[in-house]
């Protein structure tokens, strides 16, 4: 298969600058949007949890029933994963009694497992490799644990003492800075290189996300949930309008 086939039936993005604008953004707005259905709306953690579950599963499904690469499909998919993610983080770390520890440990080991499986059943996790139903779906498994493991980590990170939303992000955008310096200077595999940034791009969202509409007494701007989302929304749009997107045709 030549390079320009595998660009056809590729069904993920090519991993550029723009696709980690938007991805940071999209984390935000999981964050952000997670927050309003699951505490404005006072939905509570399991219901909304149940909600976005059926829409990331549905986006999924459309996903994996196009053709080939569609911009605005992926990246609807990607959002509802992290809203999905915001949600069933808050529910594991609180309604479960685990804690912001527990939580993280157990959703690191499902992530560290789904990746394995992956790997163990078709013989790369490498994205320009996702082409088929099947590594479609182990993709998007996951991103589901990954942006839900970054939720938990971000919260986690926060509550620690004397460091709050504004230093959790900092500490994230560094180990991000880290991951860039390692890309260029060393020879660790790109693979793991993109999966470690795609891990970490979801603290720095849901904590900048966090200290969009938290209360000011706990360190955020308190803005309106609602009014945040939709301004993130815009922002992707526009971003995906903006930038040039195309299938991954290259090991990342």
């Amino acid at each position: 298969m030549n390079a320009s086939s595998e660009a056809v039936l590729a069904k993920v993005p090519e991993v550029t600058l723009g696709f980690w604008v938007i991805k940071i953004l999209a984390t935000t707005l999981g964050e952000t949007a997670g927050d309003a259905v699951s505490m404005s709306m006072n939905l509570g953690y399991l219901l909304s949890t149940g909600i976005f579950l059926v829409i990331f599963v549905a986006a999924v499904a459309a996903q994996v029933a196009a053709q080939k690469f569609r911009p605005v499909l992926y990246w609807a998919t990607i959002v509802a994963s992290t809203t999905v993610g915001t949600t069933l983080a808050d529910f594991a770390d609180r309604s479960l009694g685990i804690g912001y520890l527990g939580g993280s440990l157990l959703l690191a080991a499902l992530l560290v497992a789904s990746l394995l499986t992956w790997f163990r059943t078709l013989g790369s996790v490498d994205i320009s490799s996702v082409r088929s139903p099947g590594s479609e779906g182990f993709y998007w498994l996951t991103i589901m644990f990954s942006q839900t493991l970054g939720t938990a980590l971000g919260d986690w990170t926060a509550e620690l003492p004397g460091v709050g939303y504004l230093g959790a992000a900092a500490i994230f955008g560094t180990l991000l800075l880290a991951v860039v310096v390692a890309h260029f200077r060393t020879r660790i595999s790109s693979t793991v290189l993109f999966w470690a940034a795609f891990v970490l791009t979801r603290p720095l969202g849901a904590v900048v996300g966090d200290f969009l509409d938290k209360p000011v007494s706990s360190g955020g701007l308190e803005l309106s949930r609602y009014s945040a989302t939709a301004t993130l929304v815009v922002l992707i749009v526009a971003c995906i309008c903006l930038f040039p997107h195309r299938a991954a045709r290259t090991a990342h």
